[in-house]
C-alpha cells in the first residue's frame, strides 16, 4: 500500500472503528482478492465489531497498492458513502495548539530593615549562592555490599540455570513470503536459523524450529509454548527471524510479519509467556531475540574520532528486513484474576527482548552470510557464554554490530529492553 493511503487509514482509524460496518464487506474484499478466506475468518473471530474493524484496517495496510482503492469501492457498494468521502478527503486537519506566552518573572522584593512595610525591588537580578541541604549523618555512610550483589554465576544475584535441559527454545524462521504480502523473500535467513539452532542446543535447550508461518500460525505456536509445563525448566527462549515493522505500543516496540503479510506485535509475543499467561514460567527468565526491522529508516551514522572509526564494511548486496509503519493492537486479552494478599512480581518481570536494530530503523542481512546481528550474537555466545552474563554479552553484540557499514554508508544499532531481575549465565563449556 502506498504511504499516503496508509497515512489516511491511520489518521482516520478512530472514525473507522466508530462507524464502519464490516459484515457486508468481507465477501467483497474476498472477491476482489484483497483478503484470503483465512484472513477473513481470523478477522471475524477477533471479537466485537470494533475489534474486527481494527483487525481489518491493520491487515488492509499490508495488502498492496490495490487494497485502498478496493476498500473505497467496497464502502460505496455497501452504502457507507460518508466513510468513503472522509477517506478520499485525505488526512483530517489537525488544529494547532495555541501558543502560550511565557510568564514575566519579576524579582522578589527585598525588604528594608528600617521600613518593613515598604518593599524595595532590586534594579539588578540577585544571584543566590545555594547552600547544600543538611541531611542526617547516617545517610552519608557508604553502602555496604549485599551478598546478592556479588559477581559470578554462583551468587544469589543469578538466576537458577542448572536444569537439564535448561528449557524450551522456539525459533520461527520466515523466509518465503506470499506474493500478496508484497514482502521479498529473506535470502540468508536459513543461515541465521542454523547457527542459532546449533548454539542453543549447545546451551542445553530443547530447540523447535518452525518455518514460513502465517500470522495465525505464529500465534498458535506461541500459545502452544505458553501452555507447556515449564515447571522442570529454568528458562524459555523465543527467536523471531522475519520482516518487521514499527507499530504503536505501550511497552515493547515493533512487530514481525507472517509470510501472509499481517504482523504480530512484539508486545503480544511477550505477553504469551508473561507471569499471568504462563504460570509455570513465573520468576524465570523469558528471552526474546528479534531479527527483524524496527521500521523503515536507514541510519547513516555520524562522524567520530579516528580512535572510534574501526569500521567493518558490509557487502554491497546487504538487504534490510524493513516494512513501513503500521498500527496494531498490543495486548493479549485474558480473564482478569482476583486480587490476592500474597507476594507478587510485576507482570513483565523476568523478560528480556533483544532487538537486532534500534526502534524505527532497518536491520541488515547478508544473503550469503546471514544477518549482522545473528552472526555477531552467535560468535559472542560461542566465545563468552561460559564466563559472562547475558546483559554483558548483548552489550558486546551492540558494540560490534555498530562497527558494520552496509553499502559503505548505512549503520545498525541493536539494543534490548531488559526486565530481568538478576544476572543470567547460560550452561556453557569454556571455548576451546
Amino acid at each position: 500500500m502506498e504511504k499516503k493511503h496508509r497515512n489516511i487509514l491511520q489518521c482516520n482509524r478512530v472514525n473507522l472503528v466508530k462507524a464502519l460496518d464490516p459484515s457486508d464487506m468481507f465477501d467483497r474484499l474476498l472477491s476482489k482478492r484483497i483478503f484470503t478466506q483465512d484472513m477473513i475468518d481470523e478477522i471475524k473471530s477477533s471479537g466485537t465489531r470494533r475489534d474486527q474493524v481494527r483487525q481489518l484496517v491493520q491487515d488492509l495496510e499490508t495488502r498492496g497498492n490495490q487494497a485502498f482503492p478496493a476498500f473505497i469501492e467496497c464502502l460505496h457498494e455497501t452504502g457507507q458513502h460518508n466513510l468513503a468521502d472522509i477517506l478520499l478527503g485525505g488526512e483530517p486537519q489537525i488544529r494547532p495548539l495555541p501558543i502560550q506566552s511565557r510568564p514575566i518573572v519579576r524579582p522578589l522584593p527585598v525588604y528594608s530593615p528600617m521600613d518593613i512595610n515598604k518593599p524595595v525591588y532590586p534594579a539588578q537580578s540577585v544571584t543566590l549562592t545555594p547552600t547544600p541541604p543538611s541531611y542526617p549523618a547516617h545517610l552519608y555512610q557508604p553502602l555496604t555490599t549485599s551478598p546478592s550483589l556479588g559477581k559470578g554465576p554462583d551468587t544469589f544475584s543469578s538466576y537458577k540455570m542448572d536444569a537439564s535441559p535448561c528449557g524450551h527454545c522456539l525459533i520461527i524462521n520466515n523466509v518465503d513470503f506470499e506474493p500478496l504480502s508484497e514482502l521479498s523473500n529473506r535470502t540468508g535467513s536459513n543461515i541465521d536459523c542454523d547457527k542459532l539452532e546449533r548454539r542453543f542446543k549447545s546451551l542445553n535447550f530443547i530447540v523447535l524450529v518452525k518455518k514460513n508461518l502465517k500470522k495465525k500460525q505464529i500465534m498458535q505456536e506461541l500459545l502452544a509454548l505458553s501452555e507447556k509445563d515449564h515447571s522442570q525448566f529454568d528458562c524459555c527462549v523465543v527467536i523471531m527471524l522475519s520482516h518487521g515493522t514499527e507499530v504503536s505500543h505501550s511497552r515493547f516496540p515493533g512487530a514481525v510479519h507472517g509470510v501472509d503479510g499481517p504482523s504480530v506485535p512484539v508486545q503480544l509475543i511477550t505477553n504469551y509467556l508473561n507471569g499471568k499467561n504462563c504460570p509455570s514460567l513465573q520468576g524465570k527468565p523469558k528471552l526474546f531475540f528479534i531479527q527483524a526491522c524496527g521500521g523503515g529508516d536507514k541510519d547513516t551514522g555520524f562522524e567520530v574520532s579516528p580512535d572510534e572509526a574501526s569500521c567493518i564494511m558490509g557487502g554491497p548486496d546487504d538487504e534490510s528486513d524493513a516494512m513501513p509503519l503500521s498500527s496494531s493492537s498490543d495486548s493479549l486479552s485474558t480473564p482478569s484474576d482476583e486480587l490476592d494478599a500474597r507476594a507478587t512480581l510485576p507482570t513483565p518481570s523476568d523478560i528480556l527482548v533483544s532487538y537486532s536494530t534500534f526502534p524505527g530503523y532497518v536491520s541488515w542481512r547478508d544473503p550469503w552470510a546471514g544477518s549482522w546481528y545473528v552472526e555477531t550474537l552467535d560468535k559472542i555466545l560461542e566465545v563468552n557464554a561460559a564466563n559472562l552474563d547475558l546483559a554483558t554479552m548483548l552489550m558486546l553484540v551492540n558494540n560490534e554490530v555498530s562497527q558494520n557499514s552496509a553499502k559503505g554508508l548505512y549503520k545498525q544499532m541493536p539494543g534490548s529492553f531488559n526486565f530481568l531481575r538478576k544476572h543470567l549465565y547460560f550452561q556453557a563449556q569454556p571455548c576451546q
